[in-house]
């Protein structure tokens, strides 16, 4: 699942801009245009002269918004616009800029930019030789750690057992390593790590995990999948409250260059001090933007966890960072045939792995549900999502139907038939468009020959969902997708096509194209929806907060293989300015 690459193909032509409805009166739809201006408190900010897409229920379009304190007081015309100026107020002709809800990223690990700081970073490794290069550098300069992490490694480079232990070994002896790959589904390990974690020959696979092993000697081979990954992962150790505060803070200033002002971070729990880190940003007010994370749930434990989740969440409801998800790793990925398929791999004699036990997951779904969470749940393969699916019935049946909004998370196969469900159980899926594409070597070495042409031609069924009606919101899942603008997804969901490609025969699952409404608004209104903050954020409206977002182009009126050249130029959280472009000089 390691995507660096985006689309940039001539596939169509601009779209006609949505101002020309404005124009025939849509402003209508609008707040009350002041009658008595003299009633009228200033505005702190008005931007005049744009097209303020504000994804609201029926898509309209305006020219102006003011903003007072942390809300939005006024959408509608230049005109209007007037009565909210004061002596004071900052006043912004957009010239036909573009203005957007602030973008809402519903599978992000911002937490994970730790490792990126501070350990090894092998994204922009293609091969094995290029891994261990830069390793050694990197020991090179850390001569003196007691164990060594990092990550980035692609199965693509190593496919089948994964790479092996002896080249670590030539590496690093006796220092335990181990290098997590791109999509956090694999560990590549040492034999010093396999000793440090006591897997031996006679090490059974946990459940929900694979030791691969050599085929003629039956040791370890040096790659551990799922939950055999963390047999090394606990006793190597992790970052501490501080470097994670570094790796957040990081991350937020990613977050904000793309326009993107609230995510859901799933990792807390499943790495000793992600949550800690969190909370004290919370408190020393060093969050700019919003965060409604989750809580990784052991499938070990079962239902008796979610008592703790409960304490958890209950002290931690700041404007900015709320708990309000249990995540779930249902299954793994298709590159590590771990993902859990219906019919068996082509390659290998397997369904993949099933992590949870479906009884177990089905009283914590329900434990979860009753109270008053999200799930949250990875699901890849089509018998995971049918399963994930049951386990959401179950907690209906249990606890009855409410606006429980549980989604379902990545969806590379599903069933056609388990698509109807969704819309029935009220499930949102969250997808990550980078990813809907036949990318080179991933597409042709993976997944064809581990899934078979006709499953892989089948893959991130996008519109199907909506056109049943279901919630779709979009997602990177960084630091899998290294690179995470949003806009990058947008031309992607519409394109389905790698970058470069020119033969229409290369379009990924061409019929699951969405459009571009449909790709701005998974974005914002539906990532808001997903993550139950729809009634604060995703669309420009009055009463709700200003997270909005200034780009330099409209992107319905350009090509859509240039909506990823978009810059943003603003973006504010709450009425702040968090990002302001820096002019370029010429």
């Amino acid at each position: 699942m390691f995507r660096k690459k985006w689309t940039s193909v001539l596939l169509a032509t601009a779209l006609m801009s949505p101002v020309a409805a404005f124009a025939q009166g849509t402003g209508q739809a609008f707040a009350k245009e002041a009658a008595n201006a003299s009633v009228i408190a200033p505005a702190d900010a008005v931007f005049t002269n744009g097209v303020v897409y504000t994804v609201d229920r029926n898509r309209n379009v305006a020219q102006a918004v003011a903003i007072r304190g942390d809300k939005i007081v006024y959408v509608g015309t230049d005109e209007g616009a007037k009565a909210f100026i004061g002596a004071q107020t900052k006043v912004t002709d957009l010239q036909g800029k573009m203005v957007l809800p602030g973008f809402i990223d519903s599978h992000t690990h911002a937490s994970k930019t730790t490792g990126l700081i501070y350990s090894i970073d092998l994204f922009d490794g293609d091969s094995i030789d290029k891994y261990v290069e830069i390793i050694q550098a990197f020991v090179k300069e850390h001569p003196q750690e007691p164990t060594l992490q990092g990550r980035g490694w692609s199965n693509p480079v190593a496919p089948g057992i994964g790479p092996r232990k002896e080249v670590l070994d030539q590496i690093v002896p006796t220092t335990p390593i181990a290098l997590t790959s791109d999509d956090g589904h694999s560990l590549w390990v040492n034999s010093a790590a396999l000793k440090l974690a006591g897997i031996t020959k006679d090490t059974p696979n946990p459940t929900g995990g694979v030791i691969e092993r050599d085929p003629k000697t039956g040791e370890p081979s040096g790659t551990l999948r799922e939950k055999a990954m963390d047999l090394v992962l606990q006793k190597i150790g992790g970052y501490t409250v501080q470097q994670y505060e570094t790796g957040i803070e990081a991350y937020q200033q990613k977050a904000v260059e793309r326009g993107v002002t609230t995510v859901r971070d799933p990792d807390l729990l499943r790495y000793p001090n992600v949550l800690e880190a969190y909370e004290e940003l919370a408190k020393e007010n060093k969050l700019t933007i919003r965060f409604r994370n989750a809580i990784t749930a052991n499938p070990d434990k079962g239902p008796e966890q979610v008592a703790e989740f409960v304490k958890i969440r209950d002290r931690n409801q700041t404007p900015l960072f709320q708990i309000n998800a249990v995540k779930i790793f249902m299954d793994g990925v298709v590159e590590g045939a771990t993902a859990y398929l219906e019919k068996p791999y082509e390659h290998k004699h397997t369904n993949g792995e099933l992590i949870w036990k479906p009884d177990v997951y089905q009283k914590t779904a329900a434990a979860a549900d009753k109270a008053g969470f999200q799930l949250h749940i990875h699901s890849i393969g089509d018998a995971s999502t049918r399963i994930a699916l049951d386990g959401m019935a179950y907690a209906e049946q249990q606890n009855g139907d409410h606006d429980a909004r549980h989604s379902l998370v990545h969806l590379q196969l599903v069933n056609p038939q388990d698509i109807e469900r969704f819309k029935k159980l009220g499930a949102v899926g969250i997808v990550q468009p980078f990813w809907f594409m036949q990318e080179d070597g991933f597409y042709d070495e993976i997944e064809v020959p581990y899934l078979g042409r006709e499953r892989a031609e089948k893959e991130y069924p996008m519109k199907s969902l909506i056109n049943q009606g279901v919630h779709v919101a979009s997602s990177s899942d960084y630091v899998v997708t290294p690179e995470f603008n949003p806009l990058n997804g947008i031309q992607q969901g519409i394109t389905r096509i790698a970058d470069g490609e020119t033969d229409p025969k290369k379009i990924a699952n061409p019929e699951e194209r969405a459009t571009l409404p449909d790709m701005i608004a998974s974005f914002t209104i539906e990532g808001a929806y997903a993550n139950h903050v729809d009634d604060i954020t995703g669309s420009i409206e009055l009463g709700k907060k200003a997270d909005i977002i200034v780009l330099d182009k409209n992107l319905f009126a350009i090509p859509v293989t240039q909506i990823k050249d978009a810059k943003v130029l603003l973006t504010m959280v709450e009425g702040k300015e968090v990002y302001h472009r820096a002019v370029e000089k010429k």
